[in-house]
């Protein structure tokens, strides 16, 4: 009995790392689109120019409001989840709003989208997503990192799935009878 103990034992603890992992990676999944989904929600209500709100949205997104890693990744921090503020083309197609071109507070991007709603100025939509923050250009999945790395499995290959929202700008911060912010001075001709 103890012998068969002895062989099966190690193919047991295997298969229950392997299922555990994968339970995780499945939990991984679930949390990051609530995450995603949440932080598009509330950046479309969030005052951009305000970093200590959107540092806020970040943390409470990724389920730590005291700020943290998100829970059985703790790999992921609030610096993995990107924000974009997208403008939307006569051809319905959406494209980042280039930072110099966003409105300097949320009462002149409703100006703005009031004078022409498909400016490249005009801030309509906002995607949440979580990628790695050494790439800026663009959106690299994370690299999977088990709890308990194991000696000659490579991991390197498998990437936590990419997860990505995107929901409607509402007010954007915008508060009714709030003062316009100054707008920047026109390039000279």
């Amino acid at each position: 009995m103890l012998v068969e103990m002895a062989l099966v034992l190690p193919f047991f603890l295997l298969f229950m790392y392997g299922l555990l992992e994968c339970a995780r990676l499945v939990f991984l999944w679930n949390t990051l689109q609530e995450a995603t989904r949440a932080a598009a929600r509330a950046a479309a209500v969030t005052d951009y120019t305000d970093a200590a709100a959107m540092q806020a949205l970040r943390r409470r997104a990724l389920l730590r409001p005291g700020g943290g890693a998100l829970p059985m990744a703790s790999q992921l921090d609030s610096s993995y989840l990107r924000i974009e503020y997208l403008w939307q083309d006569a051809a319905g197609a959406l494209q980042p709003v280039a930072a110099a071109a966003r409105a300097p507070c949320p009462a002149l991007n409703r100006l703005y989208c009031l004078r022409n709603p498909n400016g490249s100025d005009c801030i309509r939509y906002v995607r949440a997503s979580v990628c790695s923050p050494d790439d800026a250009a663009s959106c690299q999945p994370v690299p999977f990192q088990p709890l308990l790395p194991l000696p000659r499995v490579d991991w390197r290959g498998l990437a936590l799935p990419s997860s990505a929202s995107t929901a409607r700008a509402e007010a954007l911060g915008y508060q009714p009878g709030s003062a316009l912010c100054a707008a920047p001075a026109p390039p000279p001709a």
